[in-house]
Formats: structure tokens, sequence, C-alpha cells
């Protein structure tokens, strides 16, 4: 039998009352959160992942908690690799006030709708959640319309993506744990760099059939060794490194000039993996760094300089069989007495 047209499963006004009411209710519930969208900057279309990311923006709104009682989870572990921070949460998040304060720029890469990848940003603890999938069918369709978004989240771990929101609570994650290169400096002029900021190197100049090659990097930091003394050595910190024609590099001995600030300092000295006896921090510390003792071990247990059969083109060779050989296979009592195969042209 037909449904009765006379009674409404959802009439447009009760919509929008029942949105209104749950759109208040995460206004008054809810916590204050930093959406960020990720933007791609080399997809990977095989493996269908992004090798490099970057985050530029970050849009304050409103979410609900769901987890009352805190985070879920496996928590928090210790690894032989480490502690690993294991929390998961789900966000609840209005429709609506998403699409006014974030789909309005239209900066998502998915129209319409949180992605899963962007991150979340939690000032009350000070953590980062990356959004692994987007429920938008729960409550199930309640007077024929779902008003929020679920974002099932788990905590981000930084694998040196790009920040630069503007928005120094945020981008400080990028100073802390981002992969730096440091190098020991002297002054040319009176002006000094600015955090944040791209310096350049000439690598090699331009001819008149080539073009010059440059080496860009990332102001993460420009201090002294050790602030009280004004005579000690000043380093600086440097990220994001990349080449103008694509290929890897590094900085080396010269000048290095700041594109933002004009400052030009000369690199006097640079710390890297061969300079065992050298700290590479900037307080004197090694802060739990054991990336040359991983170096100098794993060359008493590895050797790098074989190739790899499985997954280098053309390096397998099949193996050549003696002339005067047999080959036997016991298990089916098979002889392979002759040394000379054949294949027929017929």
């Amino acid at each position: 039998m037909p449904r009765n047209v006379y009674f409404s499963q959802g009439a447009k006004s009760e919509q929008n009352l029942y949105e209104d009411l749950v759109t208040e209710a995460l206004k008054i519930y809810g916590h204050e959160m930093y959406y960020i969208p990720r933007s791609m900057v080399s997809r990977d279309m095989i493996l269908n992942e992004d090798v490099e990311s970057k985050f530029t923006e970050a849009y304050v709104i409103e979410m609900y908690l769901e987890n009352v009682d805190g985070f879920d989870g496996d928590g928090t572990l210790f690894t032989k690799f480490g502690l690993e921070i294991r929390d998961q949460a789900t966000f609840v998040v209005s429709k609506r006030q998403w699409e006014k304060l974030i789909g309005l720029y239209n900066n998502e890469i998915v129209s319409g709708r949180p992605n899963e990848g962007d991150l979340i940003f939690f000032p009350l603890t000070r953590s980062f959640f990356v959004i692994k999938f987007v429920e938008h069918k729960s409550p199930f369709y309640q007077l024929s319309k779902v008003p929020v978004y679920k974002l099932q989240c788990e905590m981000f771990e930084y694998s040196d993506e790009d920040f630069s929101t503007g928005i120094k609570e945020i981008d400080s994650i990028q100073e802390k744990f981002a992969t730096e290169y440091f190098f020991a400096i002297e002054n040319s002029n009176e002006t000094n760099f600015v955090i944040g900021e791209t310096v350049k190197q000439i690598v090699s100049p331009a001819t008149q059939s080539t073009d010059a090659v440059e080496i860009f990097g990332k102001v993460l930091r420009f201090n002294q060794i050790i602030p009280e003394n004004p005579n000690s050595e000043l380093r600086i910190g440097l990220g994001e490194i990349r080449m103008s024609n694509g290929n890897f590099g590094r900085f080396g001995l010269g000048p290095l000039v700041g594109l933002t600030s004009g400052a030009e300092w000369d690199i006097t000295k640079v710390y890297d993996l061969d300079t065992a006896s050298e700290n590479l921090t900037f307080n004197g510390n090694a802060e739990g760094a054991q990336n040359y003792d991983f170096e100098k071990q794993g060359l008493d247990i590895i050797d790098f300089t074989e190739n790899n059969p499985f997954g280098e083109i053309g390096f397998s060779e099949p193996p050549l069989i003696p002339s005067n050989s047999s080959y036997r296979a016991d298990s089916t009592g098979i002889y392979a007495d002759s040394t000379t195969l054949t294949a027929d042209t017929q």
C-alpha cells in the first residue's frame, strides 16, 4: 500500500528547525578547532598517495568531541622504535557551518565536504589529528536530512610536511620536527635572515647554453650556539631543500642570500653525518638524535653497494649452464642430461 501523502517525513521548516538546534548545540558543547586543508604537491599516480603535502590555510570552526571519556584507540605505547601515541577521536561538525566557514573558499580537494587527509588542530590538547574517514550519513536521515559530518580521525604523525598557515601555534610543528641541515655562517652585511623565509645559493652560474642551477631552503632557525657569548659561532638551520633543476643537492661553502630580507651571509662550515665529533644542534645537545649512530652501525651490517635484483630493471640475469653438467630433480626422478637447448622454428 502506498504511503499516505498527507503525512510528510520531513517538511522544509522542520528540517531547518532540526538543523538550527543541532548547530546551536555544537556551538554550546563544542570546542574551537582549526580545520587545516591539505594541498598535494607531488602525487604518486601508481600508489595513489601524496609524497609531499603542504598546509597553508587554517580555519576556526566549532566541533564536538564525541569521545567524552577521552580519546579512543590504543593509547600510548612504548615500542622498540620509541614512544607511539595511537589516539583516535571522532569530531562532529555542522554541514552548514562547514560550508559557510570553509567550503565557501573552494579550496577543498573533494567538493562539498571535508576530505580524508586534511588535519584538525585541537588547541585544548595542542594535538593534530588527520581525518581518516568522513561519515556523512549519521544519524541516518532523521527528518530526511543529515545536518552533520562525523570525522573519524587519528593522531597525526609529522613527516616533513610544509606548514605555513601564518598561525605560530600550528606552524611551530615544522620548526620542532622538520629535517634540518645546520651550517656555520659569518656575517657579510648588517641584515639578518627572517625565520620562515627562503634562502638560495648558486650551485653553478648560467652559461650561454644553460641556465643557472640554484639550491633553495627555508630558514627554520637562526641564532648563536651560545646566546650568552656574543663571540660564539652563528648557526643557521635550513629545511625543505630543493634545487632549481629538480635534482637532489646540498648547500656548500659560499654566499647565502635571503629572498625576503635581502641578507647575505657566507657559509663557512657544513654539519653533516660525516662530522662525527660535531654537535648537530643549537644548544650543544644531541636531543636524542641517533642518525649518525644508525649510519655508522648500519655500515657494519648492510652492504649498501649491492644492487637490488628484485627491483632493478636489467640487473637480474639468468644463470649460465656449464657445458658438461647435468641436473637432477630428486623428487620426481627426472634427469636433464642434455646441455644444449634448442627452439624449433617450425
